[in-house]
């Protein structure tokens, strides 16, 4: 499965693109609002062996992104079943991460809103959510940006991080599919008139 967009593409991984993922989790910008912190090549190799076990298992992941002007792995975008335990689960999430030479260019929200369209058109899915630590400003305009909306009530502290980690708390984000056409008459016919 390969997803395009104007500007990128979001298609399955190969060997050859581990070297650019790991570089990708080993840089503490990227890696800044993770409780994990960096990765080390081994952990890196397991997240790498994860997301490929979750696309088969699934039929879906977190797709290599590149660039269509030139070709080569600047980072990930896509969708995962959640993988703790939390009020809101299950669910499936939307996350990015993007080499840091490529911020600001507007990659993430496009890629992302690849992933959102393949969500709802193709998996039809309800929802999808998001989350972030409380000061990942970067991801939460993302998510703005892709049109989700805070669930201020649905925020929570991470099981991942331990207690007291400046990184527990995180904000969550949701996004319900839009309505078909036949869904949107039915909710704004007038209850009396006949069907």
């Amino acid at each position: 499965m390969v997803l395009a967009t104007d500007r990128l593409v979001l298609r399955p991984w190969t060997a050859a693109d581990f070297e650019a993922f790991a570089a990708l989790n080993a840089d503490p910008r990227v890696m800044e609002y993770f409780s994990s912190s960096v990765l080390t090549l081994e952990r890196s190799a397991f997240f790498f062996h994860a997301i490929l076990a979750h696309f088969d298992r699934e039929g879906f992941g977190f797709w290599a992104v590149e660039r269509r002007s030139e070709p080569g792995c600047i980072g990930f975008t896509g969708l995962a079943r959640v993988a703790f335990e939390a009020p809101f689960t299950p669910a499936v999430e939307i996350g990015w991460r993007i080499a840091a030479a490529h911020w600001g260019n507007g990659y993430a929200p496009e890629a992302a809103g690849a992933a959102l369209r393949f969500a709802f058109a193709e998996l039809r899915l309800p929802e999808v959510v998001a989350f972030s630590a409380v000061e990942n400003g970067r991801s939460r305009r993302v998510m703005e940006k892709i049109g989700m909306e805070r669930d201020a009530e649905g925020d929570f502290d991470h099981p991942r991080a331990p207690p007291g980690h400046r990184l527990r708390r995180h904000v969550l984000y949701r996004i319900r599919a839009p309505l078909t056409a036949a869904q949107a008459s039915a909710s704004t016919r007038d209850p009396g008139a006949p069907l």
